[in-house]
């Protein structure tokens, strides 16, 4: 088994369009993989351990993993994740992998597929909140889809977040930014609404200042819960990671974004639907991103050159 480092994923300079590419057919062949929901472990307040288990089945390969992702607002970053991948058919453990990398990248992916499959025709107004890496991949991979729209970016201030964001994007002439004092100055008025924070207690915007046609997309699942109760429609990747949901039984409709792309349900129907997003994200997504990964540097011939962790297997049976 092999150690893949943050640095040894990061070198590869993996583009934007293949984060999006990867994340729009894992989501397109959900049906195909055996997902099972998430265990989440909260022991302290703002703090959470997630396991999430996973076995895909592509042309490709089948792969089978386990993520687990923390979260520590002390600790810098305060999102962490490793991955464990291995070969579904044969059972062998190929790598002990970062997944720092994958989550922010293949987050951004989901929400920038989100955005462009269910914003409203002409949407050129986007307002984030929490700036962190995920929304910046999400944004990043966005304009590497829509080159050529120009947006008007809305950024709730907070700390330097704001600043620094825009100044991340400076060089884009298709952006241009303002920085907003409150959570309903940032929602009113945009056409799609992100929300990159990983902590929030409470809902952060008031119901009357989501305009007709909005699409909020909260990456992270929080702080949007008064949307459950008058949006038209809400979507989410995986129906068993949301139907606990405080509201989900209030929900006008709902239903899978893979149902949208195969056809089986319809997604944005007119420019004046209201619609949330419960797109995070889950395991089927940084699994086929760690055996892209693999697959990669396999193929480039840096596999063999890392570390490769000997567990010591018995060769024989071992019997107590």
């Amino acid at each position: 088994m092999r150690i893949i480092t943050f640095r040894d994923i990061d070198s590869l300079n993996i583009s934007p369009t293949t984060c999006y590419d990867w994340a729009e057919d894992m989501i397109k062949h959900k049906g195909d993989s055996i997902l099972p929901p998430k265990i989440s472990l909260k022991p302290y307040d703002g703090v959470f351990c997630n396991v999430m288990p996973t076995i895909i089945k592509s042309p490709d390969g089948d792969y089978g993993g386990i993520k687990v992702v923390t979260r520590y607002p002390g600790r810098v970053p305060s999102l962490e994740s490793r991955i464990l991948l291995l070969d579904a058919k044969t059972g062998e453990f190929l790598a002990l992998m970062d997944g720092t990398w994958i989550t922010a990248l293949r987050t951004g992916a989901v929400g920038a597929h989100t955005i462009r499959l269910l914003a409203k025709k002409d949407y050129k107004v986007l307002g984030f909140m929490g700036l962190g890496n995920v929304a910046r991949a999400t944004l990043e991979i966005l304009i590497s889809k829509e080159p050529d729209r120009e947006f008007t970016i809305k950024l709730l201030k907070y700390k330097d977040q704001a600043e620094d964001f825009a100044d991340r994007f400076g060089n884009y002439k298709n952006l241009r930014f303002e920085f907003c004092d409150t959570a309903d100055e940032m929602a009113k008025g945009s056409d799609v609404v992100v929300s990159g924070a990983t902590y929030l207690p409470d809902d952060v915007c008031s119901d009357s200042c989501f305009d007709e046609g909005v699409l909020v997309v909260p990456l992270h699942t929080l702080g949007f819960t008064n949307c459950d109760l008058f949006f038209d429609k809400v979507f989410a990747d995986d129906t068993g990671h949301v139907h606990h949901f405080k509201n989900f039984d209030k929900f006008k409709k709902f239903a899978e974004v893979s149902d949208i792309l195969n056809g089986k349900v319809p997604g944005r129907e007119s420019d004046s639907e209201r619609i949330l997003a419960y797109n995070i994200g889950i395991a089927t997504h940084d699994m086929y991103y760690a055996s892209h990964i693999y697959k990669m540097m396999d193929a480039k011939g840096i596999i063999s050159t890392l570390p490769e962790v000997d567990m010591q297997d018995p060769e024989d049976k071992f019997w107590v």
